[in-house]
């Protein structure tokens, strides 16, 4: 007789929450790389992908999704993108004590995931749930809470919009989609493809979820069934708590990747591909359109392993504090976390001053960043210079004026993430130290405004 399983608690709904919609991402890729094989799938068919009968007709098994058309429509609307320009995702789990209690939930997992073309790589990273953040239009609270109220208060966009719109704001990086996670089959995906391979790098004692069984785990690699592996993903009695819970989230995420787009599962996932994808995809909820997701899962199965860069918001980028009413949150320090932030978005690495390459050069110009130059001097028209300067160099200078005030130290303020142009600006000024900061508007009439202070003016490198 089959062993029951035991009913999936909350943490367990929000770690599968973290992860899962990058294998559903890695798994179409995979069946369409499938399907060119053998053949025998077409991939616009949402409750399964269907068998072609033997006359080369598709034997269409549920109702077709439109290509165009975003697979969740009542969420926030998707930047436009084409395929070829860096593509950014806000990925979410939701606390499931909030469901259970009738209420609108808060996101309790959130991974921002990236993807640049150009340079053939990906970032993944995870933002803790108790960062103390201004979330646009209702001051400072835990960036959790923006998903409960963009739900309760019934915002255009819904909590997908509004928790959208702080990340956005928080770390200055445009969003071009968001999914939102809400099931519990990816125990069984990860046994349908015979686990995943996981490397153990301390001893744990993990819980197994549905039954009292505990099993220790020794430094060491091991190919995790389904309950297993959930369980090492979801488990905090190590030193780092949450922060290594979203280290090892991340780790299952590369792992389930992997495992799909090994060659060797192609068979077993073609067999499999319509209860996997019917599975996977009743519990997505995102703003992309079918079309959309087959492009970007054909670019993901395309970035080797070594070019997808991960990373987490770790203690020592943040303060340990107490609200005014009492609860544990997190002061992020911003310049830390904009040197993360740029790591994960820059695939030359943080913005600072470095020798200005080709490469860098070709980066730059292909984000073709909008750029206002301000004057924070008293030096009459070092806007105007700087700006023709920075045009010799192939910028595109489209605004130049005077600073509402005066600056010492030369600043670099970001509207729209452009982080090769940042570098570019940076190591082309020789600016050891560069002041930048966030104001993200994507209404503004530019990406970035680069204001000149008194140290540009008395010492630059303008011929």
């Amino acid at each position: 007789m089959a062993k029951k399983r035991g009913k999936f608690d909350r943490t367990t709904i929000i770690v599968l929450g973290a992860f899962a919609v990058l294998a559903v991402i890695t798994a179409i890729a995979a069946f369409s790389i499938a399907r060119d094989l053998f053949k025998s799938w077409t991939a616009t068919d949402i409750e399964g992908i269907p068998v072609e009968a033997s006359n080369g007709e598709a034997n269409n098994t549920g109702p077709t999704v439109p290509m165009d058309q975003p697979l969740q429509s009542d969420g926030p609307s998707p930047d436009p993108w084409d395929g070829k320009s860096r593509v950014t995702m806000l990925v979410m789990g939701l606390d499931y004590r909030d469901w259970e209690a009738g209420d609108p939930p808060r996101s309790d997992t959130m991974l921002l995931f990236t993807l640049d073309p150009l340079t053939n790589t990906a970032g993944i990273l995870s933002i803790p749930r108790d960062l103390w953040v201004n979330i646009p239009g209702y001051d400072y609270a835990k960036i959790n809470t923006a998903f409960f109220l963009g739900e309760v208060n019934h915002l255009p966009g819904g909590g997908p919009g509004l928790a959208v719109e702080t990340v956005e704001q928080f770390l200055g990086v445009p969003i071009n989609y968001y999914a939102q996670i809400d099931f519990s089959a990816f125990v069984r995906f990860i046994d349908e493809i015979n686990g995943v391979k996981i490397t153990v790098e301390e001893p744990m004692t993990i819980a197994i979820l549905g039954s009292n069984k505990k099993v220790n785990l020794e430094p060491g690699t091991y190919t995790l069934p389904g309950d297993h592996a959930l369980a090492y993903a979801r488990n905090r009695k190590t030193d780092g708590g949450d922060f290594d819970r979203a280290k090892r989230t991340q780790q299952v995420i590369i792992g389930v990747r992997d495992r799909i787009l090994d060659f060797k599962m192609l068979p077993t996932l073609v067999v499999k591909a319509p209860v996997l994808f019917s599975e996977l995809s009743a519990g997505v909820r995102t703003n992309m359109t079918l079309d959309q997701l087959i492009k970007l899962a054909w670019l993901v199965q395309q970035i080797p392993s070594e070019n997808i860069k991960q990373a987490v918001i770790s203690p020592d980028m943040v303060q340990n504090a107490f609200s005014a009413d009492g609860q544990d949150i997190l002061i992020p320090i911003p310049d830390e976390i904009r040197l993360l932030r740029d790591e994960i978005f820059s695939s030359a690495g943080a913005v600072g001053p470095a020798a200005v390459s080709q490469d860098d050069a070709q980066l730059m110009q292909a984000e073709q960043a909008r750029i206002s130059v301000q004057n924070g001097t008293t030096t009459e028209g070092m806007a105007s210079r700087t700006a023709e300067w920075l045009r010799s160099l192939n910028l595109n200078v489209v605004d130049e004026t005077n600073a509402d005030q005066l600056y010492d130290a030369t600043t670099i303020f970001i509207y729209s993430g452009k982080p090769y142009t940042v570098r570019y600006i940076s190591s082309v000024m020789g600016l050891e130290n560069p002041r930048v900061y966030n104001r993200y508007d994507p209404n503004a009439q530019y990406d970035i405004a680069v204001v000149v202070g008194a140290d540009w003016a008395n010492s630059n490198n303008m011929p």
